[in-house]
């Protein structure tokens, strides 16, 4: 080891240049991660190029820095990435890339290692003195290259790639067996065929070329030095904040500061920052310090409405009392991801520069900024969705300017638009690599898969003692748990909760588990879903399907007959075999005493069969019972009853959509959830205690008190007291809140709790105190997920945590060391972002197709296009509207831009006419020549339902008001006799008897379709046509429906 110094230039917290001397060691043996080495260099610890490529690529710095997206292809292989060039990106790209450039390395999918040449004693430049920093970067990064030539000796080509002419010119005839070319010139050479990458060099490098033309009159004030803006924080002059940009008014943006707000009132609701000039630059999402104005520039948000609005926290808009306003005056982190663009259509003659043509794109986000790019394909695109990353925004650009990246396809197309939300959301999903779906296990008919006798002797069997169950929607495929419930001998009940043993199948640090890492979730879009893991785990080995016998991690409790007290609890792997894969519909239907087909019993003998029945609907019964019980427990200790706004849509087998259909709420549901709740609690209490300072538990913080303001001026609207203080205060305000006129009152005040939330987060138990583990909805003390390893990561990870667990219990070897507390909550990060995006994208989805139901019909003429609305906040210049048959929420404009307003004539018939609008706190009136006209809170309304459709947005629901009065068809249905409860089992009967022939033809099909396997996606799914049948069955004269329900049988 060689000791030398280097010599860093500095700047204080003040400002001032500082020159500093730090020691420098030099290492004769540093790794070179490659498989050709003769050294015995130590390359253990890394990944390790393959020796079978024509070449190794070594990028220079200014390569890393402004084209590592392109490095990125995984089509490029062996590339060495230098310390030096890394130290660069980190110093004057920002923690975002250089993190991205790190997980680039650390990712087993791509071919790259990361060279120390600053510690190699052989490649290590010192700076020479009068030597530009550019010039001596070059100078490492060209001596790296030749040392792993000389190192490899001679065995392997080394290709520096630059974008430096005059290092070209200099270094490419000194080594031979090491050459210095552009990377335009490598990848013709080299990567032709990867014409992506080729585009993205030419979208990069004409963006580059932009940036060094603009001009140089400021549009924006430059932002503040680093160390200004710390010094400010630290002082209070300044505030630290995510700018969180309106979705419905976009030149409105705030800063949350919970940080501050205990010490400032005035900031309890964040800061106002309005119009682009005080964002100065900012994007939504980034991390910015503002300034505030004077108080006598504090304004209040704007409450009128505006396009597509209906979701909101409850209270951020409940008035406009002037706040603290700013201007955001620095930006610590940016939050450029890849943002989804539209090409508008061109009028009259464009400028060119370069071959190229300079266009503002739109985003489809409208909270982004309009963003530059230069491009050769302006009028290919017109009107095409492109995905685009910003490169800068200097303080002479009135706008960003970007590159584009690639395009996804013509604006208004359905895959167009699903790819478009799943790239606004940062939702990566791929095929599975060939790498990945070899480390599957193999399930087909040439080769059954079959249990592992040394698994079978570890693990207690429960397959003849215990009848297992399944209860899941209809047409499940990932079946993730199974229940059991059984009287022991002593009188005591036996509840299980048997959950896939997916770690069986997925080892920690194998492509398929750090694959599921980075998805960390399954996202359920409402026409398809991307499946965490592969179709042969997911749908087939790792789901508990019945008939089979599997793996399983199974939670026992041994529970008192009378009190059902827990009497003991075990904990293990289980070995199962399900007997019944109900779906919720059936099983309620046997606990109602319906009669209902079980498929497993249809080729029995009536005795056979008639006993069976009997012991699987005791079953469902005691389960029931044992639910109720657990329910009520929560109840007492403050557990909520919330309530979402859940639609799905109805496809045929062509993916149209047929129909729109709310989830109808079943006791069923309430059992298997409370069971589920139950085995999540108690898996978190025993890793908890075996693991205090590294478990993945998952909280739910207290929602802030402001933002319950709308739900409770709204239930006090119709004379209801909502008391917030705790959760078990408000559990019983909102039981209490009931109109026996109309239960939509109770539904939308349980909507407005619901908003009103704070998001539940895991966390690692290291991070926080012990009183900060609370679940507020769920009135739990500890929580995690430990029920649905197959769809979420963070129960792989909790599987993982009580297996360690139960180790430690049987003084067992736990094998891998567990994550620690700083990787665990990393990961817990990662997972949190990760199920929000799942939650945005499956949101932003479900509006899609409500729009694709209603483009295609004629609002003027088509029935399905007028419906009853509730209304649930009042605005300026309309309401916000709740349509519960199809889950819509909405703005309802009584006042258009050009003034007029909303008249209703006696008979309800609205129009609209020359008047006037005034908003007060629980209704709204307008005046016009036909006098007034009142809107109130939880007033009924019927509606016209269109679509808004914009060529660089998404398309959105146009909510108009035809009448005052409630639609026809939303009046309360009293059952007048048995009739329609008969005309709706006759319909359930007769569907049920169709999807059993439907799972007979498809029980003699493959497990697995080709589309399946080679993409791991679900098939399209066409469940709800028994919802949407009763619906329309609903609407029906009973005598016309008995007549509709006759000719069908």
């Amino acid at each position: 080891m060689i000791k030398t110094e280097k010599i860093l230039h500095l700047k204080s917290c003040r400002g001032r240049k500082v020159r500093v001397v730090r020691e420098h060691y030099l290492r004769e043996q540093v790794p070179c991660f490659s498989s050709l080495c003769q050294a015995d260099c130590d390359n253990a610890d890394g990944k390790v190029l393959p020796g079978d490529l024509t070449h190794y690529v070594v990028p220079d710095v200014g390569v890393v820095v402004d084209y590592l997206e392109i490095l990125e292809f995984r089509e490029l292989q062996g590339v060495v990435f230098t310390q030096t060039a890394c130290q660069a990106v980190q110093h004057s790209k920002g923690r975002r890339q250089y993190n991205r450039l790190r997980n680039l390395l650390k990712d087993p999918r791509h071919d790259c290692v990361l060279f120390a040449n600053e510690f190699q004693e052989y490649s290590y430049c010192p700076r020479e003195k009068g030597e530009s920093q550019e010039k001596w970067q070059t100078r490492c990064v060209y001596s790296a290259a030749v040392w792993y030539y000389n190192h490899l000796a001679g065995m392997m080509d080394v290709v520096m790639i630059t974008e430096d002419q005059d290092a070209v010119a200099q270094y490419s005839s000194l080594n031979s067996g090491v050459y210095v070319i552009s990377v335009q010139d490598y990848l013709q050479d080299f990567w032709s065929q990867v014409q992506a990458a080729h585009e993205l060099y030419s979208s990069i490098s004409q963006a580059l070329q932009e940036k060094e033309s603009e001009g140089t009159e400021r549009e924006f004030t430059e932002h503040l030095p680093a160390e200004v803006l710390e010094a400010g924080i630290k002082s209070g002059r300044y505030i630290q904040g995510t700018l969180n940009v309106s979705k419905h008014q976009h030149s409105e943006a705030s800063i949350m500061t919970e940080g501050l707000s205990n010490k400032n009132k005035d900031l309890s609701w964040g800061v106002l920052v309005c119009g682009g000039k005080n964002r100065n630059r900012a994007v939504h999402g980034d991390v910015v310090v503002v300034e505030l104005l004077p108080k006598s520039e504090w304004r209040g948000k704007d409450t009128a409405l505006t396009e597509a609005q209906g979701e909101e926290k409850s209270g951020e808009e409940a008035d406009s009392k002037p706040m603290p306003t700013g201007r955001v005056v620095g930006i610590l982190q940016r939050n450029w991801r890849d943002f989804v663009v539209t090409f508008p259509p061109r009028e009259g003659p464009q400028p060119q520069s370069r071959n190229s043509q300079r266009i503002l794109a739109v985003p489809w986000d409208r909270r982004i900024p309009k963003i530059r790019i230069s491009t050769q394909q302006a009028d290919a695109l017109q009107d095409h969705r492109v995905v685009v990353r910003i490169d800068s925004w200097e303080s002479t650009s009135q706008y960003p300017n970007g590159h584009s990246v690639r395009v996804l396809g013509r604006a208004g197309e359905l895959e167009t638009e699903v790819q478009t939300i799943l790239i606004e959301n940062c939702i990566h999903v791929p095929p599975f690599s060939d790498a990945q779906l070899r480390e599957m296990p193999v399930n087909s008919p040439e080769r059954p898969w079959r249990m592992d006798p040394a698994q079978v002797a570890e693990r207690r069997d429960l397959r003849e003692s215990h009848l297992v169950f399944s209860i899941d929607p209809r047409g499940c495929e990932d079946v993730d748990d199974t229940l059991s419930v059984r009287s022991l001998t002593g009188g005591e009940l036996e509840l299980g909760v048997h959950i896939a043993d997916v770690t069986h199948f997925v080892p920690e640090g194998s492509l398929t588990d750090l694959e599921a890492r980075s998805r960390a979730t399954t996202y359920y879009l409402a026409d398809r879903r991307y499946d965490m893991l592969p179709a042969v785990l997911s749908a087939d080995l790792c789901s508990l399907l019945g008939g089979v016998d599997r793996y399983a991690m199974s939670v026992l409790w041994e529970l008192d007959a009378q009190t059902l007290e827990v009497r003991n609890v075990w904990y293990g792997r289980t070995l199962i075999r399900s007997s019944y894969q109900l779906h919720y519909e059936l099983a309620q239907a046997l606990l109602n005493a319906e009669q209902a087909e079980v498929p497993e019993l249809a080729g029995l003998g009536s005795e056979e069969k008639d006993a069976k029945l009997a012991e699987l609907t005791q079953a469902l019964e005691m389960l029931t019972h044992v639910a109720r019980h657990l329910r009520a427990q929560r109840d007492r200790g403050g557990a909520l009853e919330l309530e979402g706004v859940e639609v799905r849509a109805q496809l045929d087998e062509e993916r149209n959509i047929t129909a729109l259909v709310p989830r109808l709420p079943l006791e069923v549901h309430e059992t298997v959830a409370e069971c589920m709740i139950y085995a999540n609690h108690w898996v978190a209490r025993k890793i908890q205690e075996a693991f205090p300072h590294q478990a993945l538990l998952r909280r739910h913080p207290p929602p802030r008190q402001e933002f319950f303001s709308q739900l409770v001026d709204s239930a006090a609207a119709r004379g209801f007291t909502i008391d917030t203080r705790t959760n078990k205060a408000l559990a019983e305000s909102l039981d209490r809140a009931l109109d026996p006129q109309d239960p939509l009152v109770n539904r939308l005040l349980r909507i407005m709790a619901t908003t009103a939330m704070s998001q539940a987060l895991y966390f690692s138990t290291g991070l926080q105190s012990q009183d900060q583990y609370y679940h507020y909805g769920l009135a739990l003390d500890r929580y995690t997920h430990f029920t649905s390893p197959i769809r979420r990561y963070a129960d792989i990870v909790v599987h993982r945590l009580l297996t360690a667990a139960i180790s430690m219990d049987t003084r067992a070897d736990p094998g891998r060391a567990l994550a620690n507390n700083k990787e665990l909550e990393e990961l817990a990060h990662h997972i949190n972002t990760k199920n929000w995006a799942s939650q945005r994208a499956q949101k932003l989805s479900t509006e899609l197709f409500q729009c694709l139901y209603f483009k295609e019909r004629d609002p003027e003429s088509d029935p399905r296009c007028v419906a009853d609305a509730v209304i649930y906040a009042i605005r300026d210049n309309g309401v916000l509207v709740f349509v519960s048959e199809y889950g819509v929420k909405g703005p309802v404009y009584l006042r258009n831009r050009e003034g007029q307003v909303v008249a209703a004539g006696r008979d309800g018939r609205c129009e609209w006419q020359s008047g006037s609008v005034r908003r007060h706190a629980d209704h709204i009136t307008t005046v016009s020549s036909c006098g007034t006209s009142t809107f109130t809170l939880f007033d009924h309304i019927t509606i016209r339902i269109s679509v808004r459709s914009t060529s660089c947005h998404a398309d959105s629901l146009n909510l108009e008001v035809i009448s005052n009065k409630p639609h026809r068809s939303a009046e309360p249905q009293q059952p007048s006799s048995q009739g329609r409860c008969q005309l709706v089992q006759e319909v359930v009967r007769l569907a049920e008897e169709a999807s059993q022939q439907a799972q007979e033809k498809a029980a003699r099909r493959p497990k697995l379709s080709r589309e399946e396997r080679e993409f791991s996606q679900s098939k399209t799914p066409n469940l709800y046509s028994l919802l949407e049948e009763i619906r329309e069955l609903a609407l029906l004269d009973l005598d016309m429906a008995a007549h509709v329900c006759a000719t069908t049988a």
